[in-house]
């Protein structure tokens, strides 16, 4: 098939985490390539007329959507496949009702809720009103200020990490107001360990790959414990060296790990996940789940954890892309 990759269009001046995507498209193409099929690559800004015309020159069989964002806005994020829709073109990825659901922080936490899914309890500024939303039980003690659409944690560092008193959260999202990354909300901080379980669409289903733990090595006591902004980009940094990822497990793990897997095909199956996503966990000091977020386009690279969980599961990149590909409506 003749697959067009579609991508952001990257600056060059643009930051690590906007560059991946280029990284993405070159380990994509060459298993386009080593899989027979002839493999193009387009970028794409906010010219979406341009864009349906480049389309439509290029005729594809089929697009590979990387689209992570728009004019650097990853609000847009699912506006590219539901062009695509409109269009009637063919893509690999996840539908674009997927991609704004779980996008937006928050109306994926508000969907969590109502399907009986665990998610940290969270907080908004609305009108200056500082409103408390549904999700894990109790009071926290601190919070996690986050962005509600940008993704690779943007804005996420140590002073982040704020005490769950009213006028502290007020504050600390007051602060962000009208900074990149707006608007903000605050989730309660679930202080203990992190998975990340990766699910790849298969010819029986979604098979949820082995699952991965982000551990934290020699942290000082009081550094909050985060997979930040600079624990995935800023490769000089302390917390990018010292925030591993283990795929070596416990067997005392296993009935934990069990519940993590059935969660993940819940939020699949509750959020229309196709070709290939991941959902993010912590696990608080009583060993219970809660679910941070569904991510439906994680990363692709080389580096990235998605490969590693299909490396760990016994399959080749070109077997995960071959069943990406294989899980398109009409394939």
């Amino acid at each position: 098939m003749r697959i067009l990759i579609l991508h952001n269009a990257v600056a060059a001046n643009a930051a690590p985490d906007e560059r991946d995507v280029l990284d993405q498209v070159a380990a994509i193409a060459a298993s386009l390539a080593r899989l027979g099929h002839e493999p193009a690559a387009l970028g794409c800004d906010l010219d979406l007329p341009d864009l349906g015309r480049n389309l439509q020159d290029a005729a594809p069989d089929l697009v590979f959507n990387l689209v992570e964002s728009l004019g650097g806005e990853g609000r847009l994020i699912h506006v590219v496949p539901a062009l695509l829709d409109a269009l009637g073109v063919r893509y690999a990825g996840c539908p674009s009702e997927a991609m704004f659901t779980t996008s937006h922080k928050v109306l994926a936490k508000q969907l969590l809720v109502g399907a009986g899914l665990p998610t940290p309890a969270w907080y908004e500024l609305r009108r200056d009103r500082l409103v408390a939303a549904g999700g894990g039980e109790g009071t926290p003690a601190r919070c996690l200020v986050k962005s509600v659409w940008e993704d690779a944690s943007l804005g996420m560092d140590d002073d982040a990490v704020v005490a769950a008193e009213p006028e502290s959260l007020r504050a600390a999202l007051a602060a962000r107001a009208g900074r990149p990354g707006a608007p903000w909300f605050a989730e309660a901080f679930v202080d203990g360990r992190e998975f990340n379980l990766s699910v790849l669409d298969g010819p029986d289903g979604p098979q949820v790959l082995p699952p991965a733990e982000l551990t934290f090595v020699d942290y000082p006591p009081d550094k909050p414990r985060i997979v930040g902004y600079a624990a995935k980009w800023d490769a000089g940094s302390f917390e990018y060296s010292h925030t591993v990822r283990t795929f070596d497990l416990a067997p005392a793990d296993a009935p934990l790990l069990a519940r993590l897997r059935e969660q993940s095909l819940a939020c699949w199956d509750l959020f229309g996940l196709r070709g290939w996503a991941r959902v993010d966990f912590r696990v608080d000091a009583a060993g219970e789940p809660w679910i941070l977020e569904a991510n439906a386009n994680p990363c692709l690279s080389a580096d990235a954890g998605f490969q590693a969980a299909v490396e760990r599961a016994g399959l080749s990149f070109d077997d995960a892309v071959a069943r990406i590909l294989a899980a398109v409506p009409g394939a």
